[in-house]
């Protein structure tokens, strides 16, 4: 197990420490879950980082980090749905999108030759704007500004999805890798 991936698995073992803090009675409860999630957000650059660097990419790695990352969404958006930061149609819209991208990437690994799906510049860009919008609720931006970023997260996940549904729809005749170097 290398680094890259100890850092995945790592993230993965945060959810559990960021509900607890989530959830708890402690005065600044969503402060310390927000910390937890820049750690495990520090922790996702990292291990992307000396994966490339280092030539460190795993099969295992490829798989388990966007598993982990879909886990860390969905796990925000359900504590801020269930407590009310949220409204419900900001989970329901990228939920369905996640579980979207979830079949996609089970379809294209199991039927496809074991391809994954890689990130794009899309899928970067809507994963930074759920960062603002979640660290905006984190550190009381108000209401107005945590609305519009949560807005906008949705807007560029979809325009992210439907990138990769185009590329999706593309690998019936090509590998991923292909596609996506042009």
């Amino acid at each position: 197990m290398n680094i890259p991936n100890m850092l995945t698995i790592l993230r993965i073992l945060l959810i559990p420490v960021y509900l607890y803090f989530f959830y708890s009675s402690f005065q600044k409860n969503i402060l310390f879950a927000g910390l937890i999630f820049i750690l495990a957000g520090i922790s996702d650059v990292l291990d992307g980082y000396i994966a490339r660097k280092y030539d460190m990419s795993t099969k295992l790695g490829i798989v388990l980090d966007p598993i982990a990352d879909k886990l860390m969404t969905f796990t925000i958006l359900i504590s801020f749905t269930t407590k009310g930061i949220i409204p419900s149609w900001i989970l329901i819209a990228l939920g369905v999108k996640e579980i979207m991208m979830i079949l996609g990437g089970a379809i294209l690994y199991l039927f496809k030759g074991k391809q994954v799906m890689p990130s794009n510049k899309y899928g970067k860009i809507a994963t930074l704007s759920f960062y603002a919008a979640t660290l905006s609720i984190v550190f009381k931006f108000p209401e107005l500004i945590s609305t519009v970023l949560f807005s906008l997260t949705v807007a560029l996940n979809i325009i992210a999805f439907i990138n990769y549904l185009i590329i999706f729809m593309k690998v019936k005749h090509n590998t991923v890798n292909d596609i996506v170097d042009k």
